[in-house]
């Protein structure tokens, strides 16, 4: 076999892979890919044994970030929940990780880093040398029993008593992709990311995640009497719908719109063919998202993120930089918090 380099955001050949492929998800699409490159600079590189004339047969897809803050680095993917290597035998894995390794090595990256879902994914590391770098819990929920069946199996206090309440608080809900609904929704995620000390994904995220997904792309706003009190952010691909983004203004936290809305998301995907609603990872510290998104889907699986080398122990040293980070964030006005936000995102992917 031999190993080939393609720009996955202009190989034609591509999207029809992911299109086909029983493991690939929103971020493997060019969409998605598009939508990094143009906010954040990163050059999108995907690697196959496939020859250049014909079909793929697989592929494992990065972003290069380099970056003179954070080092230079292979990510798949910044700012991606998962992205699952594609590839239908052990041996084709094994021997692009390989590959990956030595080229780590020789080119003197930081590291090489790979977010698959599958657990199994370390037994493709013939070597020992991937560590474990981050560990979330990935919530999802299958969409094949009918509506009351899903229903009656969410938690009765968090979510069915707060979607009656919700329902009849007189909420209005807005739904698209609007340059009118952006706004609104970046309002709230201000809100929501001060409160957790932490600085703003940049506007222009979110501007080209619309630009590059288009229909797949859709924001849900709760309104009471004309002010926005929750919204949420949703992608889908294919059977899947892809809870990404969920933000809200505390004030109105006891009419229950955020389940509200996940339950509206949720109806809307079903009736279009959904089978499947991926609530995204949780940090395992994040003991608030764990519990609620426990409420829709009790049995989360363990996440982890595998990186190659690494001589420091990445749990331990995250934690610690996140810890001080925060300590800043918490104490700076919400102009500079935005304007650090567009500056740092970049180099933390």
């Amino acid at each position: 076999m031999e190993i080939h380099q393609i720009d996955p955001t202009k190989d034609a050949r591509w999207t029809a892979f992911v299109e086909r492929h029983p493991r690939a998800s929103i971020f493997h699409t060019q969409g998605w890919l598009q939508a990094l490159r143009h906010t954040y600079g990163y050059e999108t590189v995907a690697f196959t044994t496939s020859p250049p004339t014909g079909e793929l047969q697989n592929g494992l897809v990065f972003c290069h970030v380099d970056s003179w803050l954070t080092g230079r680095r292979l990510v798949s993917l910044p700012f991606s929940d998962h992205c699952e290597p594609l590839c239908d035998s052990a041996e084709e894995l094994n021997f692009l990780v390989r590959f990956l390794q030595c080229a780590a090595e020789r080119h003197g990256w930081k590291y090489l880093e790979i977010r698959p879902i599958d657990e199994s994914f370390t037994r493709t590391d013939e070597t020992g040398r991937f560590v474990v770098a981050s560990r979330y819990f990935l919530h999802s929920l299958s969409l094949c029993p009918e509506l009351d069946q899903l229903f009656r199996g969410f938690d009765r206090d968090s979510v069915q008593r707060r979607i009656g309440r919700a329902e009849g608080a007189g909420l209005e809900e807005k739904c698209g992709r609007s340059e009118e609904l952006l706004r609104a929704f970046y309002s709230l995620f201000i809100l929501t990311r001060r409160r957790h000390h932490l600085p703003p994904t940049p506007y222009t995220w979110f501007q080209n995640l619309i630009k590059y997904l288009g229909d797949a792309f859709e924001i849900r706003i709760a309104y009471k009497e004309g002010i926005p009190v929750s919204s949420i952010l949703t992608l889908r691909f294919k059977d899947t719908l892809y809870y990404k983004y969920g933000c809200s203004d505390v004030r109105f936290k006891s009419l229950g719109a955020t389940p509200w809305l996940l339950w509206r998301a949720i109806a809307a995907a079903k009736n279009h063919g959904a089978t499947m609603f991926d609530l995204g990872r949780t940090e395992e510290a994040n003991s608030g998202l764990r519990v609620f998104k426990n409420h829709w889907d009790p049995r989360p699986r363990h996440l982890l993120y595998w990186r190659f080398p690494d001589d420091q122990s990445p749990d331990a040293l995250g934690r610690w930089k996140k810890r001080v980070a925060k300590g800043a964030f918490s104490v700076m006005p919400l102009g500079l918090l935005k304007v650090a936000g567009r500056l740092l995102y970049r180099h933390i992917g």
